[in-house]
């Protein structure tokens, strides 16, 4: 089976195109929902957070905004955080893939934001880049997440340039436009792919 990278800069559209591809039947493993998984309470991940930093309630549920706060605005915590997470991601993933491989899929994608900082990208048989404006983006960040100009910045900043996506994506989606222009160019990807 051939996994293929959905990624882009944070409000970029990757759910969006997600979504799309989903409709068309291509099953999409999401890491943000692995994420949510491997950090809830009682997980390996949410006992090494909780030891690193006081962002976790009595119910043992981490406060993302607060954890958000600390990890995008020092990059020694962000490492740590990936060093925490990145490694039980990693491990769900290749069993998800397995699954779908073990039920006859012929192609899934793999959306996540960090594919390309990570270098996971070169484990997978190519690369989706999502793209919109910059403002867009920020708008859709602040829309989505209640928060600031200024922490959408923040968490932009520690993302891979746009460049440097372009450069190692096999195909690239434009979705700072219509909805119907998003799905056309999806289904145009598609058709290349089969």
């Amino acid at each position: 089976m051939k996994v293929i990278g959905l990624t882009g800069g944070i409000g970029s559209g990757k759910s969006t195109v997600a979504a799309l591809l989903a409709g068309h039947g291509r099953p999409v493993i999401d890491a943000d929902v692995i994420a949510r998984e491997i950090s809830g309470p009682g997980q390996p991940a949410q006992i090494e957070i909780a030891r690193a930093w006081p962002v976790v309630d009595d119910r043992g549920v981490i406060d993302r905004k607060k954890l958000a706060a600390i990890v995008f605005s020092d990059e020694q915590s962000r490492k740590r955080l990936e060093a925490i997470t990145h490694p039980h991601i990693r491990a769900r993933v290749a069993e998800q893939a397995a699954a779908l491989a073990k039920a006859g899929h012929p192609l899934a994608f793999l959306e996540a934001a960090l594919l390309v900082e990570t270098g996971f990208y070169r484990s997978l048989q190519g690369l989706v880049l999502v793209t919109a404006g910059e403002e867009t983006r920020i708008a859709r960040v602040m829309q989505r997440d209640g928060c600031s100009r200024a922490s959408v910045l923040s968490r932009m900043a520690a993302q891979a340039p746009l460049a440097t996506k372009l450069a190692l994506a096999d195909y690239v989606v434009d979705n700072d436009g219509t909805p119907e222009a998003t799905a056309r160019e999806v289904a145009r990807m598609l058709a290349k792919l089969a």
